[in-house]
């Protein structure tokens, strides 16, 4: 289910700060030129390679990564995780060629905010990064939902009973995010639920925050790693 993107900064806000990583010069070429275009954005560094991004990041600020899976030396899923553990703020878009990849699921996992296709066109591209930087995620839940389902072999079974992590939510947090899970917006969360959308942007908001979430695609991740959710064909 797709998310409303976000407005553009007005100009008086900071443009968002990018740092490209791709090991194809060519390809962050044509990023540069599409981001560089926009008045709230700059791209404020570049590099080839996952270790070479750590080194880079640790010298400037950025707001989002635009981040390659396969790259030499250390490869964008690696180089997110240190990121995350680092707790730095940066944000991570991963960019894979083919949709559902494997790497695409462990970039989700790592602590990526999404992952986009290669080919993206610019206005979702630019869209993408926007929604990131205000705090949403960009893939969809039911696009997420596609992409563990092709992975039913690396979630629990039905005999795993779920972790105690998911006692500290209430029961209507719990219900919330099983929808979540499910692919369902804000909007639809509500209407099934008798709620405002306000409440269950709160009840989602509490539930990122007991459950040390960046975002709705972790909320997804962890669903189905818990076994709140189940892989179609279990």
């Amino acid at each position: 289910m797709s998310q409303t993107a976000p407005e553009p900064p007005t100009e008086t806000d900071a443009p968002v700060r990018i740092v490209l990583v791709d090991d194809q010069e060519l390809l962050r070429t044509g990023f540069r030129m599409v981001l560089n275009s926009q008045p709230d954005m700059a791209v404020v560094g570049e590099a080839g390679d996952g270790q070479a991004a750590l080194d880079l990041l640790a010298t400037l600020e950025a707001d989002v990564v635009l981040m390659d899976v396969r790259m030499p030396r250390l490869d964008g899923v690696a180089a997110t995780r240190e990121l995350v553990v680092r707790g730095e703020r940066p944000r991570v878009l991963m960019l894979t060629t083919f949709d559902l990849d494997e790497y695409a699921f462990a970039a989700l996992k790592a602590g990526a905010s999404g992952f986009l296709l290669k080919d993206v066109p610019p206005p979702d591209l630019l869209a993408a990064i926007r929604a990131v930087h205000s705090g949403e995620a960009v893939v969809a839940p039911s696009t997420t939902r596609r992409l563990l389902d092709k992975f039913a072999p690396m979630l629990p079974s039905e005999s795993e009973p779920a972790p105690p992590e998911l006692n500290v939510l209430t029961d209507r947090e719990h219900e919330v995010l099983l929808l979540v899970a499910q692919g369902m917006s804000n909007a639809e969360i509500a209407g099934k639920l008798f709620l405002s959308e306000a409440t269950v942007k709160t009840h989602v908001g509490r539930i990122l925050m007991k459950l040390g979430l960046r975002d709705r695609v972790q909320a997804v991740v962890l669903a189905y790693e818990t076994g709140l959710v189940k892989a179609r064909g279990r």
